[in-house]
């Protein structure tokens, strides 16, 4: 397997766009990607989108090739990539599994999606989906139901507190508004958080992901071909995918697929969890970032709310997380997650994250999950990168 390199990056701006499509969110970000990496068109050999929710705005089928088609990049393969929330990160996966293997040189991981002005009951419906509809997502199962009796289980066991959960969703924010292209540019505090509309209890508003439309690119390369380009290459050191088992036993406080995911990304990258510099992580939920922290292995079980409470995921902790915003304050367009948080660790590593910068960052780690099935992840993705 040939070693490769992030080249180029590029992002849309995200969050409530009524007037933008598919193919206007695409075109903004991909030109980024192209204007970044310094190369020409004309050298990218394939392409893989990341894309959920085509089925509602009618363009379901091809939108890697309206995307692409916008900055005249015809035929190249270009294939499409669905794994619920994670469909970005398999997008850039296989966008990396096609360099690593030397079929192709250059290569485009994408992931897009629309998801304003659909109508809120038809995005609602599209999110049951998520789970198993005939068997879950039918009877009710709802996103923010799951992880409210998440986060009453992980309270219950480990002493996790309101203000803990709060704290994420302040830390968050507060680094968004940092991140032009946030979706959620202003800080809240904690009352802010706890007066807001109830969703699933002890979940009120802000502890939830928003909403969002969005792009995100990233131009993989081999470090041969990088060479030409740049004198400070962003390596992939490892990507590993794993899925739930779905056991009648599950203890729902943590993420199997994650543990599992992450132990062998740090294995293949030859690190372990302190080595990581920074992170982006799936924070859907509040409680999810918090749970994230000990299945990553950046604190023991049970000791996710400590870690927050004490400063050591702020910007400047020991462990920053989600400096991007994450998906709390940045957003979640559903099939461009993945690849957004791969922008922010390469900004981060490359040093060029302005006012979020992250001291001698050198190693980051790009976490994702897809999907919630009886009482599991469906997919779940980890990334590590490099200096």
């Amino acid at each position: 397997m040939r070693e490769v390199v992030v080249l180029g990056i590029g992002m849309s701006q995200f969050g409530k766009q009524p007037e933008k499509g598919i193919r206007e969110l695409g075109e903004e970000a991909l030109y980024n990607a192209l204007i970044d990496a310094e190369i020409d068109k004309k050298k990218i050999q394939i392409a893989f989108c990341g894309y959920v929710l085509g089925s509602l705005n009618g363009q379901e089928v091809c939108p890697g090739q309206i995307v692409l088609r916008e900055l005249g990049i015809g035929e190249i393969p270009v294939l499409r990539v669905e794994n619920g929330c994670a469909s970005a990160s398999f997008a850039f996966k296989e966008a990396w599994r096609a360099v690593a293997s030397g079929e192709y040189d250059v290569a485009v991981g994408m992931g897009i999606e629309k998801m304003t002005g659909l109508g809120k009951g038809a995005i609602l419906k599209a999110m049951g989906g998520g789970s198993d509809f005939e068997l879950e997502g039918n009877l009710g199962l709802t996103f923010p139901g799951v992880f409210a009796m998440i986060a009453r289980r992980h309270m219950h066991e480990y002493g996790t507190t309101m203000k803990q959960l709060a704290m994420v969703a302040v830390k968050n924010r507060k680094n968004g508004s940092l991140n032009q292209k946030s979706q959620f540019r202003e800080v809240v505090t904690i009352e802010d958080i706890e007066n807001a509309k109830m969703i699933a209890h002890p979940l009120t508003l802000n502890h939830c992901c928003p909403f969002s439309d969005g792009c995100a690119v990233a131009i993989l390369t081999t470090k041969e071909i990088a060479r030409k380009y740049t004198t400070e290459p962003i390596f992939i050191a490892s990507s590993v995918q794993k899925s739930g088992t779905y056991t009648d036993s599950l203890d729902i406080t943590r993420f199997e697929p994650t543990i599992k995911a992450s132990a062998e990304a740090y294995k293949l990258a030859g690190i372990g969890p302190e080595d990581i510099n920074l992170a982006e992580v799936h924070d859907c939920f509040t409680i999810a970032e918090i749970i994230h922290y000990e299945d990553l292995g950046f604190c023991k079980k049970g000791e996710g709310g400590m870690l927050i409470e004490n400063g050591a995921t702020q910007i400047g902790g020991r462990i920053p997380v989600s400096t991007s915003g994450g998906l709390l304050s940045k957003g979640h367009p559903l099939g461009a997650t993945g690849v957004a948080q791969i922008v922010e660790i390469v900004e981060q590593l490359r040093g060029k994250s302005g006012p979020r910068q992250v001291s001698n960052a050198k190693v980051g780690l790009a976490h994702c999950l897809g999907g919630f099935m009886h009482g599991d992840v469906c997919s779940c993705s980890v990334t590590i990168l490099k200096k």
